[in-house]
């Protein structure tokens, strides 16, 4: 293809690139913006937490239906589909006048970022091939890195301009521009369907799947993300309960004769199954390292919603900018990359744990810069390089519903990080906050070991074969 039809590429990727930061950034910005919906609506604790756990929970459920849809449909109708929905549920968010409106609004925003998600790693698949499709994914790590250590940076800032009053409305309205601009983009630029004429493929979606799946999903993530407000411990029950339904949805899989919603298959290769665990583990740390130091600093060292977001601002950067390199180096170093990424993650985060414990008290934003800029490097060599490999054996025509799948691992592992670091903060904050971060550090940490083990025994299996 010539210049010109690289440079329609380029823009149509960058399309998707704002698409994917707009529906990341919502996952962290709504943070800092907390105390101001409390203070505003009256909210409760209870509803706080739906505030925030509802958008992921919608978000994770929908991933792999609408990766599946997109692949037989169209991938530009959902993403454009799910960029109204988007919009159209930030606004009910911005302009919410109670809590029940916010958290149905949040629930359906969820929904929205699921649909775009899986569309964008599917767009990326059909549209770059080899070498520029490392270098797309790359730069998809780093819009995700970045918008989702950026989020409380830009609440924050949000928050401090507007006021306490109305900044967490704007933390929402935000979008409304963005999405608005969005809409003629998508259409001109991503790609119809190879036969619009007959309106997409028509293979069956798979509806029993898509039962079970959301039935297992929900039930599997409901106890975590209600993890504080579901009190005793039979909401614990759900996870048996929900893996009996995710055995019974693999069944399914393997007996329906038409195209099934998750394609088994996929796991039988080695670069697909390891690269969906080494997501899954290392999104359960990363996750909750924004969670975790956002708690220590505002509710332990009393930083303002600004400055707090600007002392998690070196990760961002770090991770943004490695990503872009990590991307245009997968394919000569493969898993190496990953490997070295999470290695330098490990190394930067005991780094900071040190910085902690040797600069206690309101110094520990700057002390941690440099240690979380190291991080942040190296989560850029782990995301987007390990998202190439992961799809790299993929066909492009179901690269949606891969991708889908992929990320909803992505999103229970962020789920679990969240749970697992933040009961051992909470169960420590007694001896002090500075010691409840640090053993919440510790989850993160053995979470992104578990993530190096897989890449090393990927590394191990590969030398075997080559020999």
């Amino acid at each position: 293809m010539g210049a010109s039809g690289f440079d329609t590429r380029r823009r149509a990727l960058g399309v998707c690139l704002v698409a994917a930061f707009m529906s990341g950034l919502d996952v962290s910005i709504v943070n800092v913006a907390l105390p101001s919906i409390r203070e505003g609506l009256r909210a409760t604790e209870d509803g706080l937490q739906w505030t925030l756990s509802g958008y992921a929970l919608t978000f994770g459920l929908l991933l792999v239906p609408a990766g599946r849809l997109g692949d037989a449909r169209s991938r530009r109708a959902i993403f454009m589909f799910g960029v109204v929905l988007f919009t159209l549920s930030s606004a009910a968010c911005g302009f919410a006048w109670n809590m029940p409106v916010l958290i149905v609004a949040r629930l359906v925003q969820g929904m929205a970022a699921g649909m775009l998600n899986p569309q964008v790693s599917g767009l990326i698949q059909q549209l770059f091939q080899g070498y520029e499709r490392g270098r797309a994914f790359g730069a998809l790590g780093a819009t995700i890195g970045l918008s989702t250590a950026a989020g409380p940076l830009i609440g924050g800032a949000l928050v401090t301009a507007f006021g306490p009053d109305n900044g967490w409305r704007w933390v929402f309205l935000v979008n409304l521009p963005i999405g608005i601009a969005l809409l003629p983009l998508a259409h001109r630029l991503l790609p119809a369907p190879a036969n619009a004429r007959e309106g997409g493929r028509r293979e069956s979606l798979d509806p029993m799947g898509v039962l079970l799946l959301g039935i297992g999903m929900t039930a599997l993530l409901l106890p975590f993300v209600q993890r504080h407000q579901w009190e005793g411990a039979a909401k614990w029950l759900l996870v048996p309960a929900a893996l009996v339904v995710l055995a019974g949805f693999v069944g399914w899989e393997r007996i329906y004769r038409r195209e099934p919603l998750v394609n088994l298959a996929l796991f039988r290769k080695r670069s697909y199954s390891l690269g969906s665990a080494i997501a899954l583990f290392y999104f359960a740390g990363f996750t909750g390292i924004f969670f975790t130091f956002t708690l220590y600093l505002q509710s332990g060292l009393h930083y303002s919603p600004l400055l707090a977001g600007l002392s998690i601002t070196p990760f961002a950067l770090g991770s943004a900018s490695a990503s872009v390199v990590g991307g245009r180096l997968v394919s000569r170093a493969g898993r190496r990359l990953v490997a070295v990424g999470l290695t330098t993650v490990i190394v930067g985060l005991s780094a900071t744990m040190a910085a902690t414990a040797l600069v206690p008290g309101g110094g520990v934003g700057l002390a941690t810069a440099l240690p979380l800029l190291v991080a942040g490097v190296g989560s850029g060599l782990v995301i987007s390089p390990n998202q190439a490999i992961t799809l790299s054996e993929v066909a492009p025509e179901g690269g949606g519903s891969a991708a889908g799948v992929l990320q909803t691992g992505q999103r229970f592992g962020s789920s679990i990080g969240i749970a697992a670091a933040g009961s051992t903060f909470f169960g420590a904050v007694g001896q002090g906050w500075p010691t409840a971060f640090r053993h919440g550090l510790l989850v993160v940490l053995l979470c992104v070991s578990t993530a190096l083990a897989a890449a090393v025994y990927d590394l191990i299996r590969t030398h075997r074969s080559s020999r």
